[in-house]
């Protein structure tokens, strides 16, 4: 049974990645864009993910990551810099600035961490508003220019969706690399007991640090594939909302769940736009619809999955065991 569903899960997943290769062809120009933040959103809920879903740090701050990368990218790119030179830009001032705010996280945790994370991702938006010679303030930026790959130039809808797709891929295969590595065996024992981890030898104040570090890194690529994305930027879509967006991502997918992110950027990004055919209800149905789902499965989407398989190997074992017994009991 293991191997037919390994078997099953390899088909459906070759399945989506057509899917999502073939299909938008046709697609409009709004439809591009709105797949293309669902690709670019996922990246940042990912982070997000191994924040809080592995390593069990909360975070209020992703957003505020999501704009220091997109602002760096519109920053350099409109300056004359090319999309991959401020991607490495972002990543190194992400990776920095998550590394010292995991440092409280090394003295408080749950909702004092919040609360510290909170102050961060104000502080960041008032730097994007108020910083004029910088940011350009109120204003914003635009013209963004979209990067040429190898080239060939992602100016136009399809092309740009395809970047962002084959850019969620690459984050995707190396955090699928990093959770199976013992970095990843180490997220899941800081999560589940610090103390125990602690006397099995991991160091967790360097995992503790790494979580934030890393998670906000992958905040600061999805900000950057943002600002090419829209092509113009203002301090607005980088306040609390969107870091409280992403964590209803990870939350409604499932937290600890590879592919949690995947579906509640779904949910987030995609729902609102099939329930527009409500006309003005459809933000009180997305609303409803993700307050039921949150009371009947606190861990998310997938988190049902789970308990489903879970309780389908139980039974299995149990009717194995009840054999077993009966056979034991018939024999001479």
């Amino acid at each position: 049974m293991s191997g037919s569903w390994k078997y099953w899960r390899i088909a459906l997943g070759i399945a989506a990645i057509a899917a999502l290769i073939i299909i938008p062809i046709n697609f409009s120009r709004y439809g591009l864009f709105i797949l293309s933040q669902w690709a670019v959103m996922t990246i940042a809920a990912m982070g997000l993910n191994l924040t809080l879903g592995y390593a069990g740090q909360i975070s209020l701050a992703q957003g505020a990551f999501v704009g220091i990368g997109a602002y760096a990218a519109a920053i350099m790119t409109t300056r004359g810099a090319p999309l991959p030179g401020a991607l490495g830009v972002s990543v190194l001032l992400c990776f920095g600035v998550g590394w010292m705010l995991g440092y409280p996280a090394l003295r408080v945790r749950h909702h004092y961490l919040a609360f510290v994370t909170l102050a961060f991702s104000t502080l960041a938006f008032l730097v994007f508003r108020n910083e004029d010679w910088l940011t350009k303030g109120i204003y914003g930026i635009s013209n963004i220019p979209r990067p040429v790959i190898f080239g060939f130039p992602t100016t136009g809808p399809l092309p740009f969706y395809y970047l962002c797709i084959c850019s969620l891929g690459v984050v995707a295969a190396m955090l699928w690399w990093l959770i199976r590595s013992p970095w990843g065996r180490a997220f899941l024992a800081l999560r589940e007991n610090p103390i125990r981890a602690q006397s099995l030898g991991i160091d967790t104040r360097r995992y503790t640090l790494m979580a934030f570090a890393i998670g906000s890194t992958l905040g600061g690529v999805a900000g950057t594939l943002y600002a090419p994305l829209t092509q113009y930027i203002d301090p607005v879509p980088f306040n609390l909302s969107l870091s409280l967006d992403l964590l209803m991502m990870v939350i409604i997918g499932g937290a600890g769940f590879f592919f949690g992110p995947f579906l509640g950027a779904m949910i987030a990004v995609l729902l609102p736009e099939w329930l527009r055919f409500t006309e003005g209800y459809y933000l009180m149905l997305y609303a409803a619809a993700v307050i039921a789902l949150l009371i009947y499965s606190p861990t998310g989407i997938l988190g049902i999955l789970d308990r489903a398989l879970t309780e389908r190997r139980t039974k299995a074992a149990s009717a194995l065991r009840a054999a077993a017994k009966s056979g034991f009991e018939a024999a001479p």
